[in-house]
C-alpha cells in the first residue's frame, strides 16, 4: 500500500497565504516582476526590470530545473479537478483570471523539484546522477488544491504529496541524488491573476481554497522527470525538455 507525505511533512500550511477578513488581495512584488509582465504587461504595476535581478519585463536568460511533469490529460479525465474549476469560474474574481495562459500551458504543466540547476547551457546529468533516479521505479503522487502562497501571490497552484518509502520523502531522495538540499514546497502552478483582487472576489478565494484544501484532484505514478530549460517562470516561450527516466 502507497504511503503519502502528509501536510505535517511538508511546508504548505506555513506558506499559505494569510487572508485578512474585509481586506483586498495584493499582487506581491515577486510576482509583478516575474509574472505580471507576461500576463497584464500593461498593467501598471508591472515591474519591467529591477537591479541585481535578471528579469526583463517577464524574461531571463534560459534557467533548467528538474521537474516533475504533470499530464493535461490526467486533469481533463480528473472529475474533481473539472468541478474545481468550474467552480472557479464561477466566482467573482474569475475575469481576472488570464484564462488565455491556462490554455498556452496546458502542456507545461510540472512542479519544480531542483531549480536553478545551470543558466544559460543545460546540465549535463552523469551516470551517477541517471542511475540513482532509475533506481527510484516509479513515484506515486498525489494533486490535491487549490494554493495560494506567501510568495508569488497573484499565482493559484495544485499541491503535490509525495510517496514516503521507509519512512522518507521519495523526493528528498530524487534531490539528494542531484546533490541539492531538501525541500517541502512542491506546487503546480495553473492560473494567473491580472489584477488585485477586491474585499469580495478575495473573500470568495479564501473560501475556494479553504473547501478544496483536502480534496484530492488526481494521483498517479509518475514514471520520468524532465530536465526543463526555459526563458520565463510561465515557460511561455521556448522550452528545452529532456525526459529523464525513473525507471
Amino acid at each position: 500500500m502507497v504511503t503519502l507525505c502528509g501536510d505535517d511533512e511538508l511546508d504548505y500550511l506555513a506558506s499559505r497565504t494569510r487572508f485578512e477578513p474585509g481586506q483586498g488581495f495584493l499582487l506581491d512584488e515577486s510576482y509583478r516582476l516575474a509574472h505580471l509582465p507576461l500576463v497584464a504587461p500593461d498593467h501598471p504595476r508591472v515591474i519591467p526590470r529591477r537591479a541585481g535581478r535578471h528579469y526583463e519585463m517577464g524574461r531571463h536568460e534560459p534557467v533548467f530545473s528538474l521537474s516533475l511533469p504533470v499530464a493535461d490529460e490526467l486533469l481533463q479525465r480528473s472529475a474533481a479537478y473539472l468541478s474545481l474549476e468550474a467552480e472557479l469560474k464561477a466566482l467573482p474574481l474569475a475575469p481576472k483570471i488570464a484564462w488565455d495562459i491556462v490554455e498556452r500551458r496546458r502542456h507545461k504543466l510540472h512542479a519544480t523539484l531542483c531549480g536553478s540547476l545551470a543558466i544559460g547551457q543545460a546540465p549535463v546529468l552523469d551516470a551517477t546522477q541517471r542511475d540513482a533516479l532509475r533506481a527510484l521505479g516509479p513515484v506515486a503522487v498525489e494533486l490535491r488544491g487549490l494554493f495560494s502562497g506567501n510568495v508569488n501571490r497573484g499565482r493559484l497552484y495544485l499541491r503535490v504529496y509525495p510517496e514516503k518509502r521507509a519512512g522518507t520523502n521519495v523526493f528528498h531522495r530524487i534531490q539528494q541524488a542531484m546533490g541539492r538540499r531538501p525541500t517541502d514546497l512542491y506546487v503546480v502552478g495553473l492560473y494567473n491573476l491580472i489584477d488585485d483582487l477586491d474585499a469580495t472576489e478575495c473573500s470568495a478565494l479564501s473560501e475556494l481554497l479553504d473547501r478544496w484544501w483536502d480534496r484530492p484532484i488526481v494521483r498517479f505514478q509518475a514514471e520520468a522527470l524532465w530536465l526543463l530549460g526555459a526563458s520565463d517562470d510561465l515557460v511561455l516561450g521556448p522550452d528545452t525538455v529532456e525526459k529523464v527516466p525513473l525507471i
